[in-house]
């Protein structure tokens, strides 16, 4: 699969091979067709992020929804940056996808650019970067941000 036997992505998709039966995987690889990824792509987003084939097909479904269809993008953005894929749906993607939208209509950032550093960046980076400078321009945008994060309010992205 290309894998280095020598590095830590080889030992993850080890143990993530290991840790389920040829069926599970073959449903987890038939819930990213669904969303239209090829095998190629499968394989690409196995080697670079294995725990991607350990997400449960809910949580699979739930965040190629948001980005393929809230959000825009193509499905093979998931196979590009699978570790977006892991992350919290509740406390990371919708809070952040709902300060994406509010800073595109507001013609802040460009549509769809550096989607995974604005997804996978760390908390403090993610405010340094996108929040405070819009401050002045969208007052509250912060403690609205952090609203969401902690309620886990959802809101219609």
């Amino acid at each position: 699969m290309g894998f280095n036997p020598q590095q830590l992505q080889f030992v993850v998709a080890v143990f993530a091979l290991r840790a389920m039966t040829k069926s599970t995987w073959d449903k987890k690889v038939e819930v990213y067709r669904k969303w239209g990824l090829s095998e190629e792509e499968i394989c690409l987003a196995f080697r670079r992020h294995p725990w991607c084939m350990m997400l449960s097909e809910d949580k699979i479904n739930g965040a190629m929804d948001f980005f393929v269809n809230k959000m825009g993008c193509e499905s093979s953005f998931a196979a590009r940056r699978p570790l977006v894929l892991s992350l919290s749906l509740k406390k990371r993607i919708l809070p952040r996808g709902y300060v994406y939208q509010v800073l595109l209509s507001k013609g802040l950032i460009k549509k769809h650019g550096n989607l995974h550093l604005f997804f996978g960046s760390s908390e403090h980076r993610f405010i340094e970067k996108f929040i405070n400078p819009h401050k002045e321009q969208i007052p509250g945008l912060l403690e609205l941000y952090e609203q969401m994060r902690t309620d886990s309010i959802t809101m219609k992205i």
